[in-house]
């Protein structure tokens, strides 16, 4: 059972609770963006038991007609066991998604998977005309080849200053020149991508950035912020801007509500008050 001091990150345990969860987004005016909890799979069992469920996932969004679209981690679905099980499992996703109209993103995990990930991308944005997205971080030093290579494409790009600790041969380590990277990873993709940006940050000057760009090139993007962090901002937010809740859902919370509690201070004291009554 999902303790209350988890309650305001994870979605629920079980699809239903996370459907519901956005039931209630889209009624404020931001849409959804579920995550099964799961991620570095050594056996096939879980991966494919986890791809059954995005799949059945992505035809209750369909169903229940949601404002909904679905993110999966490349090592939850097979990427660590063999590659041939990820593209297996990841083209069912995938599929399904395009059968129901249900948008799918491709999370981006840390620098050792980016190439296969970005391969993967590349194929399905053509086969499906644009009906998926991939996550990129700012604080990988390649990112602005990886955005010139992925400009031509279908399909949306997820921009995000990076969570994983890379080592410094791969990765900028200062917050400040993470900053700048992500500026200009910002400008240039507003600049070169015309299906679509996600402005994946909760920093308010990323997301006045961001709306700075908009006025200047006209490009359609959106606002992805995670569940339990600066929902007062995202709800004021979706009154002009589209709007994506990024939550996560599944058994597996623990590790990921601690992640997100070490992360921040704040976040600790966001949990503090769901616990005592706010």
């Amino acid at each position: 059972m999902l303790p209350p001091i988890a309650n305001g990150f994870v979605a629920g345990e079980d699809p239903d609770a996370a459907l519901a969860h956005v039931e209630e987004l889209n009624d404020r005016g931001v849409a959804g963006i579920l995550n099964l909890l799961g991620e570095h799979y050594a056996e096939r069992e879980p991966a494919d038991g986890d791809a059954d469920e995005y799949v059945s996932l992505i035809r209750s969004i369909a169903d229940r007609d949601l404002d909904a679209c679905v993110s999966v981690k490349p090592s939850q679905v097979g990427l660590d066991v063999a590659g041939d099980i990820f593209r297996e499992n990841l083209d069912r996703i995938v599929a399904a998604g395009a059968d129901a109209g249900v948008f799918v993103w491709i999370d981006m995990e840390d620098h050792h998977t980016t190439d296969v990930t970005l391969d993967a991308f590349e194929r399905y944005a053509v086969e499906t005309d644009g009906n998926v997205g991939v996550c990129v971080q700012s604080n990988l030093k390649r990112t602005r080849e990886d955005l010139e290579r992925l400009a031509g494409l279908p399909g949306k790009v997820r921009l995000v200053k990076g969570a994983y600790d890379e080592p410094a041969a791969v990765a900028y380590t200062s917050k400040a020149r993470v900053d700048e990277a992500y500026r200009e990873d910002l400008r240039y993709a507003f600049e070169a991508f015309d299906d679509g940006v996600a402005v994946g940050s909760h920093d308010p000057t990323m997301i006045d950035h961001a709306r700075e760009l908009d006025a200047e090139h006209e490009t359609p993007y959106e606002i992805q912020m995670l569940m339990g962090v600066r929902e007062r901002a995202q709800f004021e937010l979706a009154e002009d801007i589209d709007v994506y809740q990024y939550a996560p859902y599944g058994s597996k919370w623990a590790s990921y509500f601690y992640r997100r509690i070490r992360e921040r201070k704040s976040n600790a004291l966001f949990a503090l008050r769901a616990v005592v009554g706010r």
